[in-house]
């Protein structure tokens, strides 16, 4: 199954979101190449953002066989070294839907470096099909049921909640939801597992 034709849009929507928030930012947003604070710690990802992996890893299967394999290797070594405390279904990858599960989550390799990430460069080795997680992290945005705002702990020190708030990056959560609809249904995974399947 190949990705969603609006796909390219929601990433382009993305970016130039993205790109709005950093300009009324300024340099309240330290989010640099090779700073990693966000690549550290276990997250769920939707279907959709495993979908845009994989077409991303089959791509440079075919254009970087050696980069493939060597993500394909840091992804089965992370899956070696948390997978028994996965909790979610291990041959799958689907994340549990439990509560006992998702609680179990809350505390899953959070210490852990996502395996798309080179430890020698500090940047991502997928940074073109990345996950809506990766693109919305710095900037602030709504969390959870929308009442508050969260933005990356080294990002707006000493800003106040006005400056902050003046930064907000909206998300086009009606976008996305469309094309969930359009893939067929799966729940949420990990990255490692994405890069494998």
């Amino acid at each position: 199954m190949g990705l969603p034709a609006g796909d390219a849009e929601l990433v382009q929507i993305m970016d130039a979101t993205l790109a709005d928030a950093a300009r009324r930012a300024g340099p309240w947003l330290v989010c640099r190449p090779g700073c990693t604070q966000c690549c550290y710690g276990a997250f769920a990802i939707s279907p959709l953002d495993a979908l845009r992996l994989r077409t991303g890893m089959d791509t440079l299967r075919a254009t970087q066989p050696g980069l493939a394999a060597d993500l394909e290797r840091r992804a089965v070594e992370w899956i070696a070294a948390h997978g028994p405390a996965f909790p979610g279904d291990l041959e799958s990858g689907v994340l549990g839907e439990t509560d006992a599960e998702r609680e179990r989550f809350e505390e899953f390799a959070n210490d852990a470096a996502c395996p798309a990430l080179d430890a020698a460069t500090g940047l991502c080795d997928v940074y073109a099909w990345r996950p809506m997680t990766c693109r919305v992290f710095g900037p602030p945005v709504r969390m959870g049921d929308g009442d508050a705002l969260g933005h990356c702990e080294l990002c707006f020190e000493g800003a106040s909640e006005e400056q902050v708030a003046a930064c907000e990056m909206p998300l086009p959560h009606e976008v996305e939801a469309r094309l969930l609809d359009e893939i067929p249904a799966g729940g949420e995974t990990l990255v490692a597992f994405a890069l494998l399947r």
